[in-house]
């Protein structure tokens, strides 16, 4: 059969037929706030994306592993390094941890010092078996890079590694230091000029090494956009370009090649598909602009699984999350990817958490296969279109700080932490009122999980250190669970756990969609939900929760029939137990002329609400 003959029988579409047939579907409904996904980023999602979307776009005609790179760094495949990050707290068990991910699949190793501090005998202890220049191999550090920098190049010597293939990262980046602490490691003069002395040094000694980090993540996990996370992280890079070559004898090429870029991956999975290869292609005229070499404009990005959305009730959801984040990063074309361990926000990370989080990676290399194709996304009309929208956008807000002085001059003025914090706001609010969903938090919660036992104090309220003498206002990383779990972990703590009994009566579908709505929305807060499958009268389902020993009862019913049931349970339930009527019928004033107080609804914030039914049980 003739391929043009292939689909004879499906004729194709017009948008303009497609649009008819929307618009009659739509019933004179809104077309923008039905359809249109208005994104945290500014750009506004269509409902459906067609060739026409793509027609003008010059990344259509793009080749993997060429200028401007958007479709990839490597021509023929798109294999990357499987990295498991461990956290550095006793070096022997570091030791252990990396070994066994180096046994078990994974290609690269990256300790995170946190409060050890490393000296020679501890660097034997951290390392020993396990071959450094056979690995990419990353430490974190910022205070001690130069120690760690020798005891690389000493390793190095030691064992006879061919300094020609030892890659991977000394992840030195002043700026982030700047942003996390509030101040210099030492000061700006100073840290710019270790930078420059890693790169001297690593030409020689290191010339595979990635010695300066632009920390991107660090923004998305403050609460940054995809879009703010891309602009800053080219200016933080055009920072270190300029400040560098300022105070050395080294080309802007020199610095280029020492930079990889760090970025967190969201859920948000066809934009962070859609971020990465922008990036790529942002980076690369930044790059070409620099050195007017395009061969040397090829951006080296780290993608790691995000903190901001992880739980620590419900953690396994966490696999999920960390499962859909790390297959953008890899189809979007990351050099190398971390993937968090889905309990480490609330206890050190084992073997087991480790051994999941890696082979989250493994299945997608070695079962799906996603490194056997070079650009896995392209073509896609709506993955090459928000690519595009994303590169624009982002373009834009870096030529916006450049033209204001470069990053540095707006952090010092308060322009970027402004700017995220008022997205972390939103990002927080969005949570609480629930008009996002944070499974197995926000919604949908496990109803009987107990997590107190399991939390390891230190590691869940480990606050972010902070200089004591800041020179700039720095960015506050969060969880946008936080706040929400630590309202049902004060139920927990209390040792009451409040009865919410539903009184469920009157028309069945509204009774139920009413019943299973205020089940959630009270065990967000730890609270025992006990559900009914209906009463006939208003006295039996006060009966029978006072019965059950209830704190609070819900009334579950429909609009019309409040008027009715509503007066007849404020008069029932008197004082004996806290009512609350689940929904914003038309009704609601009258009936709070005779009693009601508390009501519960879509419009409701969980959080608030949640909180001011504590203090009304004391806890």
């Amino acid at each position: 059969m003739e391929e043009s003959q292939l689909f004879k029988e499906f004729p194709p579409i017009s948008v303009e037929e497609w649009e008819k047939v929307i618009i009659a579907d739509l019933k004179g409904a809104d077309y923008d706030k039905k359809l249109i996904w208005k994104t945290i980023e500014g750009i506004n999602v269509k409902p459906y994306y067609t060739a026409a979307d793509t027609s003008g776009l010059a990344q259509k005609n793009a080749i993997p592993g060429t200028f401007p790179y958007i479709r990839g760094n490597k021509p023929n495949h798109n294999l990357w390094e499987i990295c498991q990050d461990i956290k550095v707290y006793d070096v022997k068990t570091a030791n252990s941890l990396a070994l066994e991910a180096v046994e078990r699949g994974a290609t690269a190793i990256n300790f995170i010092f946190c409060k050890e501090e490393i000296t020679s005998e501890k660097w034997q202890t951290l390392t020993k078996d396990i071959k450094i220049g056979c690995i990419c191999f990353s430490v974190k550090a910022c205070s001690q890079i130069e120690t760690l920098y020798q005891l690389i190049v000493d390793d190095a010597a030691k064992n006879g590694y061919d300094i020609n293939l030892m890659h991977g990262a000394l992840q030195y980046d002043p700026v982030g230091m700047l942003l996390t602490k509030g101040a210099w490691v030492k000061s700006e003069k100073e840290d710019m000029a270790v930078a420059a002395n890693l790169i001297e040094k690593a030409k020689t000694q290191l010339p595979k090494y990635k010695v300066i980090t632009v920390n991107g993540a660090l923004l998305q996990e403050s609460g940054a956009t995809i879009v703010q996370e891309m602009a800053y992280s080219l200016a933080i890079a055009n920072e270190y370009i300029s400040k560098i070559t300022a105070i050395s004898k080294f080309s802007a090429e020199d610095v280029i090649a020492s930079i990889r870029f760090n970025m967190a991956t969201s859920s948000n999975y066809f934009f962070e598909i859609a971020k990465i290869r922008a990036f790529r292609l942002l980076w690369a005229k930044v790059a070409e602009a620099w050195t007017g070499n395009i061969d040397k404009a090829k951006a080296y990005i780290h993608c790691k699984t995000l903190q901001r959305n992880m739980t620590a009730f419900d953690p396994y959801v966490n696999m999920l999350r960390a499962t859909t984040e790390c297959m953008s990063a890899v189809i979007g074309g990351a050099d190398s990817v971390s993937v968090r361990s889905f309990d480490e926000i609330y206890k050190k990370a084992d073997s087991f958490s480790n051994r999941i989080a890696r082979n989250v990676q493994i299945i997608l290399k070695e079962e799906a296969y996603l490194g056997n194709v070079a650009d896995p996304a392209a073509g896609s009309y709506y993955v090459e279109s928000i690519t595009s929208s994303l590169a624009t956008e982002a373009w834009k807000l870096f030529q916006q700080i450049e033209s204001e002085g470069g990053f540095l001059e707006a952090v010092k003025k308060g322009t970027i932490q402004s700017a995220i914090e008022a997205v972390a706001q939103k990002r927080l609010a969005n949570i609480s009122s629930r008009r996002e969903t944070l499974l197995g938090t926000n919604q949908y919660p496990n109803f009987t999980e107990q997590q107190l036992a399991n939390i390891d104090a230190e590691i869940y309220d480990e606050k972010q250190i902070l200089s004591s003498s800041p020179v700039v206002k720095p960015l506050i990383r969060f969880r946008e669970a936080n706040e929400i779990e630590n309202l049902r972990l004060t139920t927990e703590r209390s040792g009451k756990r409040p009865k919410v009994f539903m009184l469920t009566i009157g028309n069945l579908a509204m009774r139920l969609a009413r019943s299973q709505f205020s089940c959630n929305f009270f065990a967000v807060g730890g609270f025992e939900v006990i559900d009914n499958n209906g009463f006939k009268t208003v006295a039996e389902g006060v009966e029978a929760a006072q019965k059950a020993k209830a704190d609070i009862i819900v009334l579950c019913s429909s609009d019309d029939e409040y008027a009715t049931f509503g007066a007849e349970a404020i008069e029932a339930v008197g004082s004996k137990a806290i009512l609350v009527i689940a929904g914003a019928p038309a009704c609601m004033d009258e009936l709070k002329a005779k009693g009601a107080k508390n009501f519960i609804s879509v419009k409701s914030n969980v959080l608030d609400t949640l909180k001011e039914y504590q203090k009304m049980l004391n806890i």
